[in-house]
């Protein structure tokens, strides 16, 4: 089984409480960066959450049309079904999607933005640049990327994620090897700074974020 597989089975298995601890451990920073990403977008934009999990918090800013988007031209995008299937009753008229950032299954210039929050961390290491090349592959000219990694390169594992019994992996590649990755597929740094994550391993980790610009 690969490690794709794992990190699947492993989120199929704990849907319920991780949804549940995702929306009780709400970070300011988190909801101040994508209001920041999608103030700089035109009214009606096309979102991709990619790794949307339950739906929050990117796909759910998309349900007030105050916000500038319109649900209807919103998708998330998982690896897991089980997860998808908690979004269709958390963030209705969303389209969603089963399938791979590395493969994403649309056409090239389809979207206004791209978000990626705790889910490019749970991809392959040597997978990370496909990835974000297909995020540019993806993108309008001119489009917007908010996506979270860890510090330095890290792989590893819990084997009692969230005290579920569910063993969880992580691939980080690094900030610096992220910023280089981002660079080379076109992209131009907007703002760049850090989120607390309550799920992690450590108590009070932080982890860097990069909202960035497809160059046109």
């Amino acid at each position: 089984m690969s490690d794709r597989d794992d990190v699947r089975r492993a989120y199929d298995e704990i849907t319920t409480t991780y949804a549940n601890e995702r929306n009780a451990t709400r970070d300011d920073e988190e909801t101040a960066a994508l209001e920041a990403l999608f103030d700089g977008l035109p009214a009606g934009f096309r979102l991709l959450d990619a790794g949307c999990g339950q739906g929050t918090p990117a796909l759910e800013y998309t349900l007030d049309p105050s916000n500038g988007c319109d649900s209807e031209l919103a998708v998330g995008l998982d690896l897991s079904r089980d997860q998808l299937e908690t979004a269709t009753r958390l963030v209705p008229d969303v389209a969603l999607c089963q399938g791979e950032m590395t493969r994403i299954p649309f056409a090239a210039d389809t979207f206004d933005a791209i978000t990626a929050l705790y889910s490019l961390i749970h991809v392959p290491i040597d997978d990370h640049r496909t990835a974000i090349e297909s995020f540019a592959r993806v993108l309008k000219p001119g489009g917007r990327l908010l996506l979270t990694e860890g510090w330095t390169e890290w792989t590893g594992s819990n084997p009692d994620w969230l005290e579920t019994g569910t063993e969880m992996r992580w691939s980080m590649a690094g900030a610096a090897a992220t910023r280089d990755q981002l660079e080379s597929a076109g992209f131009e740094l907007v703002e760049r700074g850090e989120f607390r994550d309550a799920l992690a391993d450590e108590e009070d980790a932080r982890f860097p974020y990069f909202h960035v610009r497809l160059m046109e």
